[in-house]
């Protein structure tokens, strides 16, 4: 008999890889705002739009039913969705 795997402990898993890569990007980008001048006044305004563009495109997806119909999924494809976004923040910022 097969033992039915339970997607909560995946799930925390990747809830906790989420904050603990937000961490990161958090740190890179408070250290480009602390240098001061024209580019951290962009990070700044970026790291708002970008809030705010990661929350409105995940409110389409729930209302458009993109985001699944259960509860692992709905959870799931959240997470992908601003693991996304935090990866290629990190990405950028790790660059300069």
């Amino acid at each position: 008999m097969t033992r039915a795997r339970n997607p909560y402990v995946r799930l925390a898993w990747d809830a906790w890889m989420l904050g603990s890569e937000s961490a990161g990007v958090i740190g890179l980008r408070a250290m480009k705002i602390a240098a001061g001048g024209p580019q951290a006044e962009r990070e700044a305004k970026r790291m708002i739009d970008e809030k705010v563009e990661a929350a409105q495109a995940l409110q389409v997806m729930a209302l458009s039913g993109a985001l699944g119909f259960t509860a692992p999924a709905f959870m799931n494809k959240t997470l992908k969705h601003y693991r996304r976004k935090v990866r290629a923040n990190r990405r950028r910022l790790s660059k300069t």
